[in-house]
């Protein structure tokens, strides 16, 4: 088997992507049916920026607390609960909107309520692939996750799109697409049902104690590698990543486009994540200095993306931020999983989750509010120039916290060298034998 593929030997990981594939196309198409919803109903980038906020306002409030359930409970059973009800909530918006008695606040309400289950949902669904396979493929199924998620996002906006054209672009052609995914769900469920338990690497099980939420932030604060990470992450996902706002705002306020163009958008810019997900597949070692190069093309690249002069320019362009986007989460995930001891990764993976997704209430509204009062393209502009501040924050800190000793990261023969290999940490190694 290709080195690319090879966390697929293990069958419980075969089933699970296979279910994740179906799941994430209806999830995909359910992003651009909502957003083109709340256009329709309000033609309000501000309504767009609070109905993602409040979907993505309890991963910032749960998901430290979800980090505890998931490594105090058996997670493939975790993640069937938290599915079914993500499908539930989904049915109950595509069920009101296909009716024709959606409001906007209906909208916010059962967004809000799907953030919930996606809190719960996140740090297990994390966490649980280190369960599925061995260290030395750890990377590869992370990176392999990654790519299945944006095959699906190059699907997904693209069928969404095309499907509300063909339905006649209103608020009823979205609730159709609504309730595809709302099925989807099933088929995650199923596939987790189907897996061999003996197969699981699982940890023995956290048990009930207070302070157990503190235990995994103290232990978080006292890894620089693991401050640096969480810094970048959260000026890219607050500031840079709000894709359904500053895709829905540049296709209608600044090129004329319609739901068609708008999805299309969703599947040019995952071309490039798909591409970084295969190459992060093949990758044997990760660097910090790789986390550092990809979180500044990024924000150059949004950057580069608010100038273009067309919609053409734009979505041709847009392949390199979901690149970069991609290089810069999935290496950023893997780290933190592989330099986390398993009986805590539940609570390190909740908080790595709050600060990707949780910032995103923080940076909506602030976003949509500067498409609309400066245009759409500051969304882009503004969202990348902070992110390469972040950059600098992030180094920063990480030398500070290592400065006035050899640092612990520093590959053997390297001295001086601050951004090493996450295989050269000793604890890494001992897993891999």
């Amino acid at each position: 088997m290709s080195p690319t593929f090879r966390s697929l030997h293990n069958p419980n990981y075969r089933r699970y992507a296979a279910g994740s594939l179906v799941s994430n196309v209806g999830t995909w198409m359910q992003r651009v049916a909502q957003d083109w919803l709340i256009l329709v109903l309000t033609a309000s980038g501000t309504a767009l920026g609070i109905t993602t906020g409040l979907q993505f306002l309890p991963v910032l409030l749960l998901s430290p607390y979800a980090g505890v359930i998931a490594d105090r409970f058996d997670k493939r059973r975790l993640l069937q609960v938290t599915q079914a009800a993500m499908g539930v909530a989904s049915f109950a918006l595509g069920l009101i909107t296909v009716l024709g008695v959606v409001e906007v606040w209906h909208v916010y309400t059962i967004a809000f309520v799907f953030g919930i289950a996606s809190a719960f949902d996140a740090p297990a669904r994390q966490s649980f692939v280190s369960e599925m396979v061995d260290a030395d493929d750890l990377t590869n199924a992370v990176g392999l996750n990654s790519a299945t998620f944006n095959m699906a996002r190059i699907l997904g906006p693209g069928l969404a799109g095309l499907m509300i054209g063909a339905l006649g672009g209103g608020a009823w052609a979205t609730g159709w697409v609504i309730l595809i995914n709302a099925v989807s769900y099933a088929a995650v469920i199923w596939q987790l049902e189907r897996m061999d338990a003996d197969l699981l690497h699982t940890p023995k099980r956290v048990e009930r104690a207070p302070g157990a939420l503190r235990e995994g932030v103290r232990y978080v604060r006292g890894k620089p590698k693991m401050v640096m990470i969480l810094i970048l992450v959260f000026f890219a996902g607050t500031f840079g990543m709000n894709f359904q706002i500053t895709s829905a705002l540049m296709a209608t306020d600044v090129y004329g486009k319609g739901a068609g163009e708008f999805g299309l958008l969703g599947s040019t810019m995952a071309i490039g994540s798909l591409a970084g997900a295969l190459m992060a597949a093949r990758r044997v070692r990760i660097r910090m200095r790789l986390l550092v190069v990809a979180a500044l093309g990024f924000g150059i690249a949004e950057v580069v993306a608010g100038l273009m002069p067309s919609y053409v320019a734009f979505a041709l362009f847009s392949p390199a931020i979901g690149f970069c986007t991609l290089t810069l989460l999935n290496s950023a995930n893997a780290v933190m999983q592989l330099e986390s001891d398993p009986q805590l990764r539940g609570r390190v993976m909740a908080l790595y989750m709050t600060i990707v997704m949780g910032g995103t209430p923080l940076g909506s509204p602030v976003i949509g509010w500067i498409g609309e009062s400066f245009g759409a393209r500051w969304t882009l502009i503004f969202g990348g120039l902070l992110t390469i501040a972040g950059v600098g924050v992030a180094v920063l800190v990480f030398w500070r916290m290592n400065r006035g000793s050899r640092s612990v990261l520093t590959p053997a023969g390297a001295p001086g060298n601050v951004f090493p290999r996450v295989w050269d940490n000793p604890a890494v190694a001992r897993a891999r034998k």
